[in-house]
């Protein structure tokens, strides 16, 4: 999954969207300025960003209740205010200057336990297991490629955001090694996947910068900003209030058929870059 809304801190007159590689509509023009609203607030009330966090998580979870009892418009409006709070927690950590490694996994961790949740619910709710768990499996790839794809956009360019120092606190310690456990694997088989896909393209020699730049364009790291948490969450709470939660199901399955198509694209930039 690989969601962080914990950032370093932005400089002084630096906008504090400007830290997803692309561009995701429903989070600039929806849930970004809704939590905007919010961060204010949060901030004079001495808030601290981890408990935003798990503000968070129980909303998400309180959805999943909900949807499980039937109550659709509800869990629908508890998925929305789940996404204002993410959104949130990262804009107060940056405003307030209590960014942590710690924020950051934990919110990994959050949005992991609530999606899990969520689709168990679905499953329960439409009587179909087994398709819940292939989608549940499924948004995670597409998150994680997500994620890992938009890093190295950022990383060719120059323009990678450093982890937050590590404190060597013990909750930072058990939420790293969960971390580690449960998403690393995942994250590198991502990078490695892609970093290999492209040495074969070149047959062994080593990729230019040029190349590189044409390999991780920005088109695809748009149309993957597009499917992330925020867009799917909305989505969710659409189905919900017209009441078909199995069409939520399907379209994440059939999401990950773009992943191919994706890769495909970029390797057809490369050899056309080649050819000409």
């Amino acid at each position: 999954m690989s969601i962080s809304t914990h950032d370093p801190p932005v400089p002084a007159g630096s906008p504090l969207h400007e830290r997803r590689a692309g561009r995701e509509v429903a989070l600039e023009w929806v849930f970004r300025p809704l939590a905007g609203v919010v961060v204010p607030l949060l901030s004079r009330l001495g808030a601290p960003p981890p408990l935003v966090v798990l503000a968070n998580g129980v909303a998400g979870l309180s959805a999943a209740l909900a949807l499980a009892r039937g109550e659709l418009v509800a869990a629908a409006v508890l998925l929305q205010l789940k996404t204002v709070l993410d959104n949130a927690d990262g804009q107060l950590a940056r405003v307030t200057g209590r960014v942590t490694l710690a924020g950051r996994y934990l919110d990994t961790a959050v949005d992991l336990a609530v999606n899990a949740a969520l689709f168990a619910a679905l499953g329960w709710l439409t009587d179909q297991p087994w398709l819940a768990l292939a989608a549940f499996l499924a948004l995670t790839l597409v998150l994680a490629v997500d994620y890992n794809l938009s890093e190295v956009y950022r990383e060719v360019r120059g323009s990678a955001h450093p982890l937050p120092a590590a404190s060597g606190g013990r909750a930072e310690a058990l939420l790293r090694t969960f971390y580690g456990t449960v998403f690393s694997p995942l994250d590198g088989l991502v990078r490695r996947v892609s970093a290999r896909r492209l040495e074969r393209l070149l047959a062994g020699e080593p990729a230019s910068e040029v190349v590189t730049l044409a390999y991780n364009d920005h088109r695809t790291v748009t149309v993957l900003a597009n499917l992330g948490l925020s867009t799917q969450l909305a989505f969710l709470g659409l189905c919900l209030v017209l009441d078909v939660p199995v069409l939520y199901l399907w379209v994440t399955l059939a999401s990950v058929a773009l992943l191919p198509l994706l890769q495909l694209r970029r390797e057809r930039l490369v050899r056309d870059l080649l050819r000409g």
